[in-house]
């Protein structure tokens, strides 16, 4: 499974060479989400296995460029990814999900020492 953490993602975001799809409820959305990000809004369809949901939502998916998915901690991004791989698509799942991302976008101290402990451990 490939995975994308939340610095490296963000500098992706500034060479404007990634699409963040961002499967979360409208609602999860709309109180905070990664600026120019995407919302299809088919979490609870995911979680449930319905994969057929996300398919509505394809038209929006730019199919050139590298697809990272988000969810709320990345277990229901992952059933996104392995469904756009399956449709050709590049994609990746954001390391953590949107939690990760904001823990990153606010430098959280548990953000720092998880990076930290990363980089020691290799």
């Amino acid at each position: 499974m490939s995975k994308i953490r939340p610095s490296d993602l963000d500098d992706r975001l500034s060479r404007d060479d990634v699409f963040v799809l961002d499967v979360r409820p409208a609602e999860s959305y709309r109180e905070r989400h990664i600026d120019g990000s995407y919302n299809a809004p088919v979490y609870h369809d995911l979680r449930q296995g319905d994969t057929g949901a996300l398919d509505a939502h394809l038209d929006q998916v730019p199919s050139d460029a590298e697809v990272v998915t988000v969810c709320k901690a990345g277990v229901v991004a992952r059933k996104a990814t392995d469904h756009l791989r399956e449709q050709d698509y590049d994609a990746t799942t954001l390391s953590g999900g949107f939690k990760g991302w904001r823990h990153y976008e606010d430098e959280t101290v548990l953000y720092r020492v998880l990076s930290l402990l990363r980089r020691v451990t290799g």
